[in-house]
């Protein structure tokens, strides 16, 4: 899905014609209202400054950079090493890697579902056919696990994203230690509408982005390794304690000694404000910590 976003300027904000151009930036559907928001804080200052986002997943953010068409990639996921790979040999140097906020995946279920913690190898079982986790035995219905044996709701309806995106990508990798995901899962291109497919269902489960949360579902906490029952709460996803935290990244292609044009060295250096970390706050999102905000201000 492929969703342009263009920034106009409002009427009465503050003029500074010293900085004019267009940015292009391609990727994270995941990401695409927190860009729109530091778009619009950005023309906000730059009125002549305009962002132009297509919004049609991760996955597409590698190929645009390597192709050329954008110098801006963000991105739910890190690059894989094939990507990664691809871009420096068509280019000769790597694409420079901004962390530039944190979210979290988390599993959702119906708003009235009584089931509230989940062990990595239960969520690895209810999703995966492979079992790379470790699990035994797969987890279809809901009587199947000890909170919801009384849930008279049956076989578990599955929701999830597709394949273009990253969190797709990473919830693989991570809550299913690679393996492979259940052939019926319900894919949407969106982490909205896994959420809106979970409120509505009293039988389903979905794996989603953390700022898509709405009183229509609850999150599920995960165990650690301690034991320990962990929510997807904004102190526990910035900590990395939550099993499922991630960075947003931002990907751009910088060739080595050479300075950003000056719309996008305004943008990435709004993104890792003060202020471009209070919008991704304001977005659902949670804020870098002091350390890797200050780790990257050389960028």
């Amino acid at each position: 899905m492929a969703v342009a976003l263009l920034l106009v300027t409002p009427l009465g904000w503050a003029q500074s014609p010293s900085i004019s151009g267009t940015l292009g930036a391609v990727g994270s559907d995941t990401m695409a209202g927190l860009m729109l928001r530091w778009g619009e804080a950005l023309t906000s200052r730059h009125p002549d400054v305009t962002l132009q986002f297509q919004a049609s997943g991760s996955a597409s953010a590698p190929p645009a950079l390597m192709a050329g068409t954008t110098r801006l990639g963000p991105m739910s996921r890190p690059m894989t090493d094939v990507e990664r790979d691809n871009f420096i040999e068509r280019y000769g140097y790597p694409p420079l890697e901004l962390k530039v906020a944190r979210d979290a995946l988390i599993i959702v279920v119906h708003r009235h579902n009584p089931l509230r913690a989940l062990t990595h190898q239960q969520v690895d079982v209810i999703f995966s056919t492979s079992r790379a986790c470790g699990g035994e035995a797969s987890i279809r219905r809901w009587e199947q696990l000890p909170e919801t044996r009384d849930w008279s709701f049956g076989r578990i309806a599955l929701h999830g994203r597709n394949l273009a995106s990253g969190t797709h990508g990473l919830f693989q990798e991570r809550a299913l230690c690679g393996g492979q995901f259940r052939s019926d899962i319900s894919e949407h291109p969106g982490s909205s509408a896994v959420v809106a497919a979970v409120g509505e269902s009293a039988n389903a489960m979905g794996y989603a982005g953390f700022n898509h949360l709405t009183p229509a579902v609850h999150a599920v906490s995960l165990y650690n390794d301690d034991g320990t029952a962990i929510p997807p709460d904004e102190a526990a996803i910035q900590s990395g304690d939550y099993p499922l935290s991630r960075y947003l990244y931002l990907y751009v292609n910088l060739p080595p000694g050479e300075t950003l044009p000056p719309p996008e060295q305004a943008l990435l250096t709004l993104i890792l404000s003060a202020e471009g970390q209070q919008i991704a706050r304001a977005s659902g999102f949670v804020p870098l910590t002091t350390s890797v905000l200050n780790a990257q201000q050389a960028w």
